[in-house]
């Protein structure tokens, strides 16, 4: 993966995190790497624990941003979370998989959340 991709990752990612704050979700890790991939964001709202994918793009030429959550990197991300909840992290929340999609074309990014993207 190349520099610039790596830092508009990162960049989309900050951008998700803030998104989410704002929303009163409480940031709980971030880049969580595991033994059976990465997570890019938990974050915990009540009850639920989140699990967040974050997909950034500069614009839809190639397509909307949470078209790359493919049913692949999903079953990667259930296996990460379920390394996470396995390590006695976090007993007694309710598992979520959101998606956020930033779209850094314009000035301000546009942001979408999509709650329960997929499932177990």
């Amino acid at each position: 993966m190349s520099v610039a991709r790596q830092s508009l990752g990162r960049w989309g990612e900050e951008r998700a995190g803030d998104f989410l704050q704002r929303q009163g979700f409480q940031i709980v890790e971030r880049n969580l790497r595991t033994p059976l991939g990465e997570i890019d964001l938990i974050a915990r709202q009540g009850r639920t624990l989140v699990f967040v994918e974050v997909k950034t793009r500069r614009s839809t030429a190639f397509g909307v941003p949470q078209d790359a959550v493919t049913p692949r990197k999903q079953r990667q991300i259930i296996r990460a979370a379920q390394w996470y909840l396995g390590q006695g992290r976090h007993s007694g929340l309710q598992p979520r998989f959101d998606v956020i999609a930033v779209l850094a074309a314009t000035a301000e990014p546009q942001i979408e959340h999509i709650a329960n993207a997929f499932t177990l």
